[in-house]
């Protein structure tokens, strides 16, 4: 019996990540580039696009927190959801840490474990969403009313945060050298939870017209720019201002809902094609290809790194080419992690199901 409509696998959001992923790489490896071509207008152009890579990860987590347990509430498995959501997003924050541990002496200044960077934005932001769309999961409709009021107060928010001083400083602008702060950033993953809430209950066309109705919104914040800058005291508009969110948030929902419109097209029983395999195993590895692609990049083994050997000095071509190295090293190194993970799994699925008397038993029971 084929899936019914609300339960069927959202495969473009897995998409759009894997897509985010590359765009990171490619973003983080302009560090080869000789400083005179960071400055040119190619340089600045690949900055824009890569501006919508923060907002396509955090849209994505708060999508797939939302879709998943508003799945699982009618099942009888909300409680199990909640778990692995919660330890996913402890996961993150784990990642993250080990992330700053690379780049800076954390057990000679511990003060660097609180400095905000992507994951430790992505993880604190599924905390802050986590309790209240399980509290909801079950009333979609108000869940996706409650976060998309959220994401818009978040935005509207966003440029008074600056003034923050004291300890909210640390995780609410950049004023203590947090690289993303939850202002503004906490908003995509609440637009994020209203489009997950509305696939979960509604499916794929449910979907559709969830991200025509943020692309129509996000048009009319767009336009409203000048109005919007005049609202607030002086702030980094291109950062905190609503209207520079919309234009985010904008384009991200015009990239997914492009992939959702891809994979209605795609026969969900052909095999998929080998970029698709290659683009999916970013998009559900997405925390590994961050970890790998930074540690390849940055940390010195044997005095090695990307940086060490290249950074400063590359020209267009040469970039290219490393930056495809990069690339690949890391789809080879998440591929491997998942083999080994699987395989781990597999053992201790054997080893339990091999236990003596009823303990065995209990916990090779299918779930």
């Amino acid at each position: 019996m084929s899936p019914s409509p609300t339960s069927e696998r959202v495969r473009a959001i897995d998409w759009l990540r894997g897509i985010a992923v590359l765009f990171m790489i490619q973003c983080h490896a302009l560090v080869l580039l000789r400083p005179d071509l960071r400055q040119s207008e190619t340089t600045k152009f690949l900055l824009k696009m890569d501006g919508l890579v923060a907002p396509a990860f955090l849209f994505s987590a708060g999508f797939a927190l939302a879709l998943l347990l508003v799945r699982s509430a009618p099942s009888g498995k909300h409680g199990e959801r909640l778990g692995r959501n919660l330890r996913r997003a402890l996961q993150v924050l784990g990642v993250a840490t080990l992330v700053n541990w690379m780049w800076f002496p954390l057990f000679r200044e511990p003060r660097w474990l609180a400095r905000m960077d992507i994951l430790h934005c992505v993880g604190l932001s599924l905390l802050i969403v986590l309790p209240i769309a399980a509290a909801l999961a079950s009333w979609p409709r108000v869940l996706r009313g409650v976060a998309l009021a959220l994401a818009l107060v978040t935005f509207f928010l966003s440029p008074l945060g600056e003034a923050v001083r004291g300890p909210w400083a640390y995780v609410l602008n950049k004023t203590t050298g947090a690289v993303f702060p939850l202002l503004p950033w906490l908003g995509f993953t609440w637009l994020g939870a209203y489009a997950g809430a509305v696939a979960g209950e509604r499916g794929r066309a449910g979907l559709v017209r969830a991200l025509l109705f943020l692309i129509g919104l996000g048009l009319v914040a767009s336009f409203a720019a000048e109005p919007l800058r005049d609202l607030y005291p002086p702030h980094n508009f291109f950062v905190t201002n609503p209207s520079n969110a919309a234009d985010r948030w904008l384009w991200v929902c015009i990239v997914l809902l492009g992939l959702v419109g891809l994979e209605w097209r795609t026969a969900s029983s052909a095999p998929p094609s080998r970029v698709r395999r290659f683009v999916e195993t970013f998009g559900t590895s997405s925390m590994s290809a961050y970890f790998f692609h930074e540690a390849l990049l940055y940390f010195r083994v044997f005095g090695f790194s990307f940086e060490k050997v290249w950074g400063n000095r590359s020209g267009w071509v040469q970039y290219a080419l490393l930056t495809g190295v990069l690339i690949g090293l890391t789809y080879g190194l998440c591929l491997a992690l998942d083999r080994i993970q699987s395989a781990v799994r597999q053992g201790v699925r054997l080893l339990v199901e091999n236990l003596p008397g009823s303990f065995g038993e209990k916990f090779a029971r299918p779930r």
